[in-house]
């Protein structure tokens, strides 16, 4: 069997916690933020977990995270 080839898109913008859950960084903060409210782009700062439905699709993509 050859090596399995890691997306290297997804490789960028995802990394496994202690735990073995996918964290990710939040969308909307690029611009137009204008009209965004301070609390908002505040919390979009913050890192988010992986959704569970999706946690199958990414582990495949990611085979050595």
């Amino acid at each position: 069997m050859p090596k399995m080839k890691t997306n290297r898109a997804a490789a960028k913008r995802f990394k496994a916690t202690g735990t073995g859950k996918l964290k990710r960084n939040k969308a909307y903060r690029r611009h137009i933020l204008t009209k965004k409210t301070t609390k908002n782009k505040r919390n979009l700062r913050k890192p988010a977990m992986v959704d569970a439905t999706n946690v199958t699709n990414m582990k495949k993509i990611l085979p050595y995270l």
